[in-house]
């Protein structure tokens, strides 16, 4: 094997990054949302040859690259399976009337006043109690976006108040395994980093609450949809039953008790699928294009809602007009896998080729005084976000790299293991082709230049962590040390 000379300089690292970042804002430019259908796969393909090519000059062999990419690739096996159950569990609690019922006890008790608070609140306590973003926002989140599009709210806003809420709970849940893997990078236990992380984190979502309380009083006085007349268009189109909740607490309690996140999500399409069968018939001949019921159609009209992209006309003018009732199924998101499955090969090619570690080690260099270290810390979890498109690796590789940095300055690790959630777990979603950004935009519906500026806890933590850094407000130092 090609020993792998190091001598990549700082500009070549950047010449991909430069590439990418010019060909995704001109495919923005000239295709607006629809740049990841394809567009932007292709941009991240592009910018990895252009890696590539540099690494050949360096005499890095085409097949160490390629073993990159592979290993990129086999990290993120298990976020693939995710999103295709999440697309099969959208198209069974759609036909089974789940999602239906949820936004029909939704629309007569949240207020549009308190609406985008009680999503941020819900969610958190979801995320909270289960650990997982993603499951939070696949279950409980895709009910509150379409509340929030039955009462005419702008679905950037709804989406980054349940992201804010989702990402807030995720952050502090012991349960997490974001909230693990740093204070292990870091060198500390979850329940000091938790307890440390407070600091940061209670104040930005308090902030988050508030910002919100304040565009639901703006939106609230406005004029918003009849809900009436939307309540008995669903009534008139779903069979409604307080029973088809027990399809989310039995997928939530799941979580709850540590089931992992795949198993949780089958079992949740499952069950629905079979409420389908016995709450909603006559929706599934109309899915399975029969006139009646029995096992041959009840199977297709349930497989179909699975696997295919699925709409259930209302005849409500605004019901319909927004797609309320439709899910993509399995198939819905390819395009999304198709967007990691590239983000994996530039960030595969960039790892190898050194480019990483060389723009890692220049933001590393400059960390002369503990803000700087802090803020370098910062942006480095903020560029493996936009760069290897995988908040583990946000997570891992500065952990792994600021760990002695932090140490010789005399803190404490818990002020690296907070600054890397603080950073690297939250700012994923903020990346429209980083698997947390691909996953959240197609499992919500909102295109991630709609929610970004709305997803107002993700934005303020790392400005929050830097705050408390620049002031010396809550920075631990190690015994006998002083800052």
């Amino acid at each position: 094997m090609t020993t792998k000379p190091k001598t990549i300089s700082f500009f070549q690292a950047l010449i991909p990054i430069i590439a990418l970042v010019i060909l995704l804002g001109y495919n923005v430019f000239i295709y607006n949302d629809d740049a990841t259908g394809g567009p932007n796969q292709f941009a991240l393909i592009f910018a990895g040859v252009i890696a590539a090519i540099i690494g050949f000059l360096h005499k890095i062999s085409y097949q160490d690259m390629l073993e990159a990419v592979n290993d990129n690739v086999k990290s993120t096996g298990s976020a693939i399976f995710i999103l295709l159950m999440v697309g099969a569990l959208a198209g069974t609690w759609l036909v089974s009337g789940v999602i239906p019922t949820m936004i029909y006890y939704g629309l007569q008790i949240l207020n549009p006043t308190y609406f985008l608070a009680a999503a941020l609140i819900i969610s958190s306590i979801i995320s909270l109690a289960t650990g997982s973003s993603w499951t939070t926002t696949a279950t409980i989140g895709i009910a509150l976006i379409g509340i929030g599009k039955a009462l005419g709210l702008p679905l950037g806003m709804v989406a980054g108040a349940v992201l804010s809420g989702a990402y807030f709970g995720d952050k502090m849940s012991p349960l997490s395994d974001t909230t693990n893997l740093a204070p292990a990078m870091a060198g500390t236990d979850v329940f000091t980093h938790v307890k440390y992380m407070a600091y940061t984190t209670v104040p930005s979502i308090t902030i988050t609450l508030i910002i919100f309380l304040a565009l639901g009083f703006q939106y609230g006085g406005t004029e918003l949809q009849d809900t009436s007349t939307l309540v008995n268009s669903i009534q008139n189109t779903f069979h409604i039953t307080p029973l088809l909740f027990i399809v989310p607490l039995v997928v939530i309690v799941m979580i709850f008790k540590k089931a992992k996140p795949l198993t949780a999500l089958f079992i949740g399409t499952i069950l629905a699928g079979i409420f389908a069968v016995i709450f909603q018939p006559d929706i599934l001949m109309k899915v399975a294009g029969s006139d009646t019921l029995d096992f041959r159609s009840a199977y297709k009209g349930v497989m179909n809602a699975m696997t295919n992209s699925v709409y259930i006309p209302s005849g409500n003018e605004i019901l319909d007009e927004n797609e309320l009732f439709s899910a993509g199924g399995m198939r819905g998101m390819l395009s999304t896998i198709w967007l990691i499955l590239c983000a994996m090969f530039f960030g595969g090619i960039m790892q190898e080729i050194g480019a990483l570690q060389k723009i890692s080690d220049a933001l590393l260099s400059i960390a002369k005084s503990t803000f700087g270290l802090f803020a370098s810390t910062t942006a480095t979890c903020i560029f493996f976000n936009g760069t290897a498109s995988d908040q583990y690796l946000a997570i891992v590789v500065p952990g792994k790299m600021y760990q002695k940095a932090f140490q010789d300055k005399g803190l404490a690790p818990e002020n690296l293991s907070r600054t890397l959630e603080d950073s690297g777990t939250v700012t994923s979603i903020l990346f429209p082709w980083n698997t947390g950004g691909a996953y959240q935009s197609k499992t919500l519906g909102v295109a991630t230049g709609e929610y970004v500026w709305f997803a107002f806890f993700n934005l303020i933590s790392p400005i929050m962590t830097l705050i408390f850094a620049y002031f010396n407000i809550k920075i631990r130092m190690l015994a006998g040390k002083k800052i």
